[in-house]
């Protein structure tokens, strides 16, 4: 079983069993355990047992154990605190206080007051700018190919 080797990581820290965490679950390749500052009660972290700082650095081996986790728990969480449903998110790098890859798994319930409270919503100019953004998109995507 892989573990992390950050020294300075405090998640890393936590996987090695050297920080304390009120873990919920782990397996080979990962290990979560709740937030200290939760959003809601029941706010779990799921991290890679590897250090790694965001998403695209994952490799494809631990990519697949990582959202079968990420599965169970947003099936888990909402059902164990009698939640309607849940939220799933990752930062990469801007608002990540934590280097270490780690993806959130909220319980939410309709009217608990997160409605659009991470990001404020704005639009495309038109149609056209639209196409272009995703266009771009595209462009970068098919870079390699």
């Amino acid at each position: 079983m892989a573990t992390a080797r950050e020294p300075d990581c405090r998640f890393c820290a936590i996987v090695r069993g050297e920080a304390p965490a009120a873990r919920v679950y782990e397996d080979a390749h990962t290990v979560a355990f709740l937030d200290r500052r939760p959003l809601f009660p029941g706010h779990v972290l799921l991290v890679p047992r590897r250090h790694v700082a965001t998403l695209p650095e994952v490799s494809d081996r631990v990519l697949g154990p990582l959202f079968r986790a990420v599965r169970r728990l947003a099936d888990a969480v909402p059902r164990a605190l009698e939640a309607e449903g849940s939220f799933v998110a990752i930062n990469n790098r801007v608002s990540q206080s934590v280097p270490h890859l780690h993806v959130h798994v909220v319980p939410r319930r309709r009217g608990d007051g997160l409605r659009g409270f991470f990001w404020p919503r704005t639009r495309y100019r038109d149609e056209a700018h639209m196409h272009e953004v995703a266009a771009r998109i595209r462009a970068v995507l098919t870079e390699g190919d």
